[in-house]
């Protein structure tokens, strides 16, 4: 039986974060299931949380000797985690690797010696197992590296863009859009012709997309903001906005910008504003102060959260199939990711590069390869 090394986070009652480095036997495989040994899994921002929580991380240590990371937990968050306190969890979201063992059916059997991207949430472990239906089967010239993200950025983007169909808009707003996601997100637009408007912060993150053709950018530090928003939303009709986000008064800037645009050539009583749904979809928590609302749009308007799994789960298994070949076809140019550090179990848990991928920043992205030598 296979020995695999694994990373597991655990948050005590006490109000200790332990993350820690463990040998676990690998089970035996079903029928349906594939074993991948790993040798690229990202560290991605939806994989901070479950790894850390609300953990001081100023304060962590790592011990060389017993491969554990501590930090405290203050005791005013440990109710915003108090599903997973006392528990051992495995952690990664998703990977790449190489299929090398496969259960009896047929379509597991068929990824055998493959390179494929998987999503399972215990990826960063030497040996992972996981339904066929879980991975992305990859050309035999793709590497582990190319294909690491191979689920949750394109497919989000690809959600974004279908979500927009589904719902009926026909352009699109996204902010922190300069991110790896966001950059995927541009190349599909461009690429099929929708309308994007970008929103970022810094002069930099502007160049970048510029680079990539986007015509639509907005500067949220910019003193004119707030109009250069309301020009793009009224260049494209954007009424659908995807916030990375969260915090702080953006996603109200957006709604206000989108009904300035809708009412502009509103004639007599506009009580209730323009009749043109606006919605915003937070996705992500980028900022966790709290969401500020000045209501100046209306009442035709929603927020609301979006989540990939949830979208996945309404899909035809055809679709999802389809969705998986764009992103094999497409891995090294829409989907490209440029990863700047390969780590391995002994840096991962070492507080200064904890600081350098917890910075989130722009044209940084890191991975784990759990069988680097």
């Amino acid at each position: 039986m296979k020995i695999s090394k694994q990373l597991f986070t655990q948050i005590s009652s006490k109000g200790e974060l332990t993350i820690s480095l463990k040998e676990r036997d690998v089970p035996t495989l079903k029928p349906h299931e594939v074993l991948v040994e790993m040798h690229a899994s990202p560290i991605n921002p939806s994989d901070m949380w479950p790894m850390f929580g609300p953990a001081n991380l100023q304060q962590g240590t790592y011990d060389v000797s017993t491969k554990e990371f501590k930090a405290p937990v203050p005791q005013s968050m440990l109710g915003s985690v108090k599903s997973r306190l006392d528990q051992m969890l495995p952690i990664g979201n998703e990977g790449a690797g190489k299929v090398v063992e496969a259960g009896s059916s047929d379509s597991a059997q068929a990824l055998l010696g493959k390179t494929v991207g998987i999503l399972s949430g215990a990826t960063y472990s030497q040996y992972c197992v996981v339904p066929f239906q879980a991975c992305i089967a990859h050309q035999d010239d793709t590497s582990a590296r190319a294909a690491a993200s191979s689920f949750v950025n394109p497919l989000t983007a690809m959600g974004m863009v279908e979500t927009m169909r589904s719902e009926g808009h026909s352009a699109l707003v996204h902010t922190a859009a300069a991110s790896s996601l966001g950059v995927m997100l541009n190349k599909i637009c461009i690429a099929e012709n929708i309308p994007l408007v970008n929103i970022v912060r810094k002069p930099e993150q502007v160049e970048i997309l510029k680079k990539l053709g986007a015509k639509h950018i907005c500067n949220s530090t910019s003193d004119s903001f707030q109009k250069d928003l309301y020009e793009a939303i009224d260049a494209t009709g954007a009424t659908l906005a995807f916030d990375a986000i969260g915090g702080g008064e953006l996603v109200s800037h957006i709604l206000t910008a989108m009904e300035r645009v809708g009412s502009k050539d509103a004639k007599g009583f506009n009580t209730y504003g323009s009749a043109d749904n606006k919605q915003v979809y937070i996705y992500g928590g980028l900022d966790f102060s709290p969401t500020i609302l000045n209501r100046a749009y209306g009442m035709t308007w929603g927020i609301g959260g979006w989540l990939l799994m949830q979208f996945l789960g309404k899909q035809t298994p055809e679709k999802i199939t389809k969705l998986h070949h764009k992103v094999a076809n497409e891995i090294n140019t829409t989907f490209a990711i440029d990863f700047t550090e390969e780590l391995t179990f002994d840096q991962v848990l070492q507080p200064e590069v904890i600081q350098k991928y917890m910075a989130k920043k722009t044209g940084e992205k890191f991975f784990l390869n759990p069988n680097a030598k």
